[in-house]
């Protein structure tokens, strides 16, 4: 059985979880099918997940709610992610990961078939809390998976091609389950991520490779992680700068429709240059990983930052938000991916947990971003505002990994 072996981490690349012996037994052609099975679970997960932003004003209309109140359902997904993504990953390390991976994905199918059959404010919320359960600990074992399959100094480029899945499901999934829930009804979105949740959990069991829990471990092993310094401060980071961004975007249908003049037929076309940004940022996530981690936050957090300013005064020119839109999915992406790696390097044995804890204060800034953007829009200031509270919890994001760096150095030094 192959052992986990981390070592002290490096700037470059995540520790690596596996012996090399393992890494050499597989081809490329393996290793990519598996890494691309594991990347549509992230499609499927990536579209559960954001297609609310898109539907937001039809899931109000159906459910009898107002918008800002319907955003809430956004927050309850959030909520899950956050319950669940430590819980299952720890309870659920010893288990074979490739298995792990495929009930996970089953899970998210599960979670959006109820939401696509509730009805009313309550059950559609308590729905997306089940729906957003297993997405950080999908993520957490998929990570682990990918990173488990290449070389230490490639580790960074194999989980951003499972985060890829999150960029594609907003640039193809979001935008047609948005016109689908438009045109048929809002319910049919979920419907379609069933499917695609489904396809994926037979393709990861098919091109995986079977791989055995890790026995040592324990739930109170796995927990420890979270009390160390630089993962607490990574967490907080994602936590709250990460949470600028989800200001916006929960809000993009009205803000499109109500600032910038469009038809809600327009919005679908926006969500796609938020995912053609997205896929591009993955990308360049995986390069930068593998060659900066620390720069590659700050200057994620320095555009964005930019990004969201702009939209208060250019939010009435269709051209500049298409363009605030993709920079700001790009920028996501790379931050998103560039938290992750350094997560799993701050976790120790933790590694999985690591992993998930990033899509847990990912999670959080969601519903953060989305909380304190209803906020700003209930009290008047309309649907610019919450990219103003964006730009203030990029900041603050910036601020705190910045002390982190320090803190980092003062330990290295003493």
């Amino acid at each position: 059985m192959t052992t986990s072996t981390p070592v002290p981490p490096t700037d470059g690349a995540v520790p690596p979880p596996v012996d090399e012996p393992t890494v050499r037994h597989l081809s490329g052609a393996r290793v990519a099918l598996a890494i691309v099975a594991l990347a549509l679970g992230s499609v499927a997960i990536g579209t559960t997940e954001f297609v609310t932003m898109g539907l937001l004003p039809d899931i109000a209309r159906g459910i009898d709610e107002s918008i800002p109140t319907t955003g809430h359902v956004i927050t309850a997904y959030a909520v899950g992610v956050v319950v669940g993504a430590p819980l299952i990953v720890s309870l659920g390390a010893r288990l074979p990961r490739r298995e792990l991976a495929v009930g996970l994905m089953l899970a998210v199918a599960l979670g959006s078939a109820a939401t696509a059959l509730a009805s009313g404010y309550l059950p559609v919320m308590l729905a997306r809390f089940v729906a957003g359960l297993p997405h950080g600990a999908y993520f957490g074992v998929a990570s682990l998976i990918a990173a488990s399959l290449v070389r230490p100094e490639a580790q960074g480029r194999a989980i951003s091609g499972v985060m890829v899945g999150l960029s594609v499901g907003t640039v193809a999934g979001v935008p047609a389950s948005t016109w689908l829930g438009q045109e048929v009804g809002w319910r049919a979105a979920y419907w379609m991520v069933v499917g695609v949740g489904v396809l994926a959990a037979v393709l990861v069991l098919l091109a995986v490779p079977h791989t055995p829990g890790d026995r040592t471990a324990t739930v109170r092993r796995e927990l420890t992680a979270i009390r160390r310094p630089p993962v607490l401060f990574a967490f907080g980071t994602g936590m709250i700068g990460f949470g600028g961004i989800f200001a916006m975007y929960s809000y993009v249908a009205p803000l499109l429709t109500d600032e910038t003049g469009l038809a809600a037929s327009a919005v679908p076309w926006f969500l796609f240059v938020f995912g053609v940004g997205s896929v591009l940022g993955s990308w360049l996530a995986g390069i930068l990983a593998d060659w900066n981690i620390e720069r590659s936050v700050v200057g994620g957090f320095l555009v964005s930052i930019v990004a969201l300013a702009l939209v208060v005064p250019l939010a009435g020119n269709a051209v500049a938000v298409g363009a605030i839109v993709f920079t700001v999915g790009l920028l996501g992406s790379v931050l998103a991916i560039s938290l992750q790696v350094r997560l799993m390097q701050s976790a120790g044995d933790a590694q999985m947990l690591g992993a998930a804890l990033n899509h847990s204060a990912l999670n959080i800034a969601n519903g953060l971003g989305a909380f304190l953007g209803a906020v700003v829009i209930d009290a008047g200031f309309g649907y610019r505002a919450p990219s103003v509270v964006g730009a203030g919890l990029a900041v603050a994001g910036l601020v705190l990994f910045l002390v982190s760096l320090a803190a980092q150095r003062r330990t290295a030094a003493a």
